[in-house]
């Protein structure tokens, strides 16, 4: 063959394999999925299953990857605090909304259900015990309970035995605090504990139903507690943030909120 020839055919060739190199970065182009914008949702460790379930169910409607950062109330708030991102707040009681207003952080707010606190025992409930929160001070139960500077669930059951003056007592008799509800089931489910305070609605969930069964108090002593859903004034996608909350205390929001344990906006739960 000619050397004309050699390079004409090699032309060709240089042509054909950048083509087919020009071909396949546009295929792989195609091939790409979208990068989806995030939603981020600072959620108490008690909301985290309905909140995922809600999530599952909005994010093709939203067009959004939803992140659910999970936690104790107060941890959560400073963690947004200071990072200022994210878009909405679920704590585990409306009175995290009224601590933190001032500082301009938490905007509007829908109301999605209640949280109550029980006592919760191994299932069985092999020591027999009654839904009396005195026991709490009896030295032959091991009792583990939350800190109050670290989750809802701390907070609230400070409230209740503060409220029977027994708080100290309580304190006294514990064998250690810890920082949320999750690692309060825990402590039941590997021995530590014989008895605790946390929110019923975890006696509900799956991981949490062969393990350890709720003990309901009365009213009086556990009153329902407000669980509001906020949005947060930073948030760079505040329309979807929106309808995310509408659905959350919608018909069909409230029904998930009912199927975890929690009592939905109208005091209403499920058997």
């Amino acid at each position: 063959m000619e050397p004309t020839m050699l390079k004409k055919s090699a032309k060709s060739l240089l042509g054909l394999v950048a083509g087919a190199v020009l071909l396949s970065a546009c295929g792989d182009q195609k091939e790409t999925p979208a990068v989806l914008p995030e939603m981020l949702i600072y959620c108490g460790i008690t909301m985290a299953h309905p909140m995922k379930e809600i999530a599952q169910n909005m994010e093709q409607e939203l067009g959004v990857k939803i992140l659910i950062n999970q936690g104790g109330s107060e941890d959560l708030y400073q963690s947004l605090k200071a990072s200022q991102k994210g878009d909405l707040y679920l704590p585990g009681s409306a009175s995290y909304r009224e601590r933190h207003m001032e500082e301009g952080l938490l905007g509007d707010f829908v109301h999605v259900g209640y949280n109550q606190a029980a006592m919760i025992v191994p299932r069985g409930n092999p020591k027999g015990l009654t839904a009396d929160i005195t026991l709490l001070t009896k030295p032959e139960y091991k009792v583990v309970i939350v800190n109050p500077d670290s989750g809802s669930i701390g907070r609230e059951t400070k409230k209740i035995l503060d409220d029977a003056g027994i708080y100290q007592a309580v304190l006294d008799n514990a064998t250690y605090l810890t920082t949320d509800s999750r690692n309060l089931n825990q402590a039941l489910k590997q021995g530590d504990a014989d008895v605790s305070i946390n929110w019923r609605a975890t006696a509900f969930f799956a991981e949490n139903k062969p393990h350890i069964q709720q003990l309901d108090l009365d009213p009086a002593v556990a009153k329902p507690k407000k669980l509001v859903l906020n949005l947060l004034t930073f948030s760079k996608i505040q329309d979807k943030a929106r309808r995310f909350m509408e659905y959350a205390s919608s018909p069909e929001g409230q029904a998930i909120f009912r199927k975890y344990g929690f009592l939905d906006n109208t005091m209403k739960g499920d058997d």
